[in-house]
């Protein structure tokens, strides 16, 4: 109380006396500092009770308002008096020994204004960096201790400050060797204490007072038993170090041991700041943080845990659904949450903590964010994930293939969505052979879960490439499908001669096929034949000059090929309202422009290879992923509906892309086929030669195929259960699969030919 009315009485003395100049002031204020020192016999009192901190308050004032006076950039005598006398080392000690109590709350606060407030560059000053450095690795010592708000800002500001300039960070890496280090941080502590006590107790032309011998002591022991303890942990590391070079990036060190903090503001502080830190160019600073930091091993670490304590069963819809997280903003309260369920407390922490991931390696230096993502693939995805996903267990499979949905969904940057696509995929960009399909384990899995017997995990499986696929990474695309079809040998290519246009001339189209001699329509015969095949012949013939130069079959045809694709007796779009064939078109424009965009730095050709330079004698495998999604495709008239739709989706997507090879192969139903190949078209064609043999056997067909159109429309209520409901949400599926691809070659077509 006495101490507290004591400053009172010192302020109104203050303001009634004459100003006096700013460096005297400054002095003024620092001697108060060092009275205390010489003057106290309790320091066990906390610093909140002495004069201390209102002192300090008044010496930065004082520099702030000198340079305000002075113009930019030039230093005035008090800012070069606190450099040449090395009060920030000063003050480092005195907050290191906490003395008196709270000393090192009210040094943390002085820094952290100091380096806030003024705006010449500081950092630079040997006597400023320094002793910077210093107080960093005081910071993050003790988890929770009453000071970790005080930490944090401080070290945010200096995070802050290196942003603005990165090269300063050259100067918070030490290079040594690691038993050197150790040996000169204990010399230096003891040292710099030694100092302290001497410039304390030193005339210095009347600045700075003698103190009492007693306190001097004091301050000699406690250097004496923190360089003993320094010693003893240097004898200690010397024993199992040799002299090797490493670099203390403290800075990032006490950061990772505040994201410990068991207060969630403090933790979002740090990782700010570490992101900070992730972001800075400068090449020696990404060494260090890969190479002598923990923070690979703090974010592989938090992502296992965080994985970990999710329920083993969760239902899919709920981990598709969650809101969107971003990291640091996790309020999430489960009393307040109306749509709470089993987990999601955890599944928002996994995803938060995944989001801060993502960002840090986003922001990081190019080579750190490599050896960040590096690193999370190896410690997370191939130690954690990958077995949940090889698993036997349906339940635990769908949970594990629903999670890394998720995540592939969350993924955006460029580095972590690599090793991502390389850990679920592999590294092969070779052509496939059925030999090898297995090369890449996970990647052989996961395309057969797509053929699974449980249709919940065909179907999230198959959700999971529809995402991967509409990702900005050239790897994807190239490794499922492109690949394969590299040399366009599912192509029977034979120059066009003269026999083949006198064939045309005469009615007759030159390569078609005999589609009564294709086993699928063996038992079509003359009589039972719908229309004598007219739903054949509406498909356009071919002319001569059906393909251009450039590859790319005449629009309408090709459209005119899909629509005309399902008999008239199959389709039941045309009775309902809002299932036009436009509509396609818009979605398609839409969809196509933005997968443009993702492939304009692929550097795709804009035609096909050369017929000329392509091996056409190599045996065509169509690659697994495509094998499945046609042999998928191929039972469409028997699958649930839910299913059908998720493979027609994927197979659309995959129509989308702009590259001549996947358009000719999924869009153009002129080409030639090698014998024992199939393309998307020939695999429909065989759909519909089997719908029409069972047409013939279901009565009132097309009434009910009207009738669960308009169901699955909501047109309808449901009713009683009618009879091949499989079959004809398959035929609808069907219907509607032929218009959209129609819709996407119209589109693909005009949009090559729009200048």
């Amino acid at each position: 109380m006495f101490s507290k009315l004591t400053s009172i009485l010192q302020h109104a003395v203050e303001a009634l006396a004459p100003s006096l100049p700013l460096q005297e002031d400054f002095v003024y204020h620092w001697k108060g500092i060092t009275h205390y020192y010489i003057e106290t016999s309790d320091d066990k009192a906390p610093v909140t009770d002495t004069n201390i901190p209102s002192h300090m308050e008044q010496m930065l004032d004082i520099l702030i308002q000198e340079e305000n006076e002075r113009e930019s950039g030039e230093t005035g005598p008090c800012m070069e008096y606190l450099l040449h006398h090395k009060i920030l080392e000063t003050l480092y000690t005195l907050g290191k020994a906490d003395c008196p109590p709270g000393m090192k709350q009210q040094v943390l606060l002085f820094y952290t204004k100091l380096l806030g407030r003024i705006k010449q560059p500081l950092l630079p000053h040997i006597n400023v960096h320094r002793p910077v450095q210093k107080l960093i690795r005081l910071c993050g010592e003790v988890l929770a201790a009453p000071t970790e708000n005080e930490e944090i800002q401080f070290l945010c500001i200096v995070c802050a400050k290196l942003k603005q300039d990165p090269y300063l960070v050259n100067f918070f890496l030490e290079n040594k060797s690691k038993t050197a280090a150790v040996k000169d941080s204990s010399i230096s502590v003891a040292e710099n204490a030694m100092n302290t006590c001497e410039d304390l107790s030193r005339p210095d032309t009347g600045q700075t007072q003698v103190i009492s011998e007693g306190e001097i002591a004091s301050c000699k022991q406690e250097t004496n038993a923190s360089a003993s303890e320094n010693h003893i942990n240097s004898s200690s590391t010397q024993k199992t170090t040799a002299n090797r070079q490493v670099q203390d990036y403290n800075l990032v060190n006490s950061l990772l041991n505040l994201t410990k903090s068991p207060d969630g503001r403090i933790v979002v502080k740090a990782c700010e700041g570490l992101l900070l830190l992730a972001s800075l160019p400068e090449a020696a600073a990404a060494k260090c943080l890969m190479e002598n930091t923990a923070l690979c091993e703090l974010l592989t670490d938090r992502l296992t845990v965080f994985y970990k304590a999710l329920p083993q069963s969760m239902d899919p819809l709920d981990i598709e659904t969650v809101e969107s997280v971003n990291w640091g903003l996790d309020a999430y309260n489960v009393k307040e949450d109306a749509t709470a369920f089993p987990g999601k407390r955890a599944l928002i922490s996994f995803l938060s903590w995944l989001d801060y991931c993502d960002q840090l390696i986003k922001e990081a230096q190019k080579t750190a964010a490599h050896y960040l993502a590096r690193a999370v693939r190896d410690r997370f995805f191939v130690s954690v994930l990958e077995p949940q996903l090889m698993q036997t267990s349906e339940i635990g499979i769908l949970t594990s293939t629903a999670l890394l949905n998720r995540i592939i969904r969350q993924v955006s940057s460029a580095a972590l969505l690599q090793e991502t696509v390389f850990f679920i995929l592999g590294e092969q960009r070779g052509s496939e052979t059925t030999a090898d399909i297995n090369k890449h384990i996970l990647r052989h899995r996961l395309i057969e879960h797509c053929d699974h017997l449980s249709d919940e995990i065909s179907i999230m499986t198959l959700r999971l490439f529809e995402h991967l696929l509409q990702k900005p990474n050239e790897h994807i695309l190239y490794n499922l499908v492109l690949r394969n079809l590299e040399e366009r040998n599912y192509t029977e290519y034979k120059p066009p001669c003269q026999e083949d246009k006198d064939l045309v001339e005469n009615g007759q189209i030159a390569e078609a096929i005999d589609l009564e001699e294709d086993p699928i329509f063996a038992d079509i015969t003359p009589d039972n034949r719908i229309c004598n095949s007219d739903w054949l012949s509406a498909s356009p013939p071919q002319t001569p000059d059906h393909s251009k130069n450039d590859g790319k079959t005449e629009v309408h045809k090709i459209v005119n090929s899909f629509l005309c694709l399902v008999p008239d007796e199959a389709k039941s779009s045309y009775q309902v309202e809002g299932t036009g064939y436009d509509t396609y078109l818009r979605d398609a424009h839409r969809q196509f422009r933005d997968y443009c965009a993702i492939c304009m730095r692929w550097d795709w050709p804009g035609l096909p290879k050369a017929f000329e330079k392509c091996d056409l004698n190599a045996t065509f495998y169509e690659g697994h992923f495509l094998k499945v999604l046609f042999d998928r495709m191929g039972r469409i008239l028997d699958q649930p509906y839910d299913v059908n739709l998720q493979v027609t989706s994927v197979l659309s997507k995959l129509s989308l892309f702009p590259h001549p090879h996947m358009h000719e192969f999924l869009l153009d139903p002129y080409i030639n086929l090698a014998p024992g190949c199939r393309s998307l078209f020939s695999v429909i064609v065989r759909v519909v030669g089997d719908l029409m043999l069972r047409i013939q056997r279901i009565p009132d067909f097309t009434p009910k195929l009207l009738l669960v159109r308009k169901r699955l429309l909501g047109l309808e209520p449901e009713g009683p259960t009618i009879e091949n409901m499989t079959l004809l949400e398959g035929v609808i599926v069907l219907e509607e699969f032929c218009k959209e691809l129609a819709a996407i070659a119209f589109v693909k077509f005009h949009a090559s030919t729009t200048p």
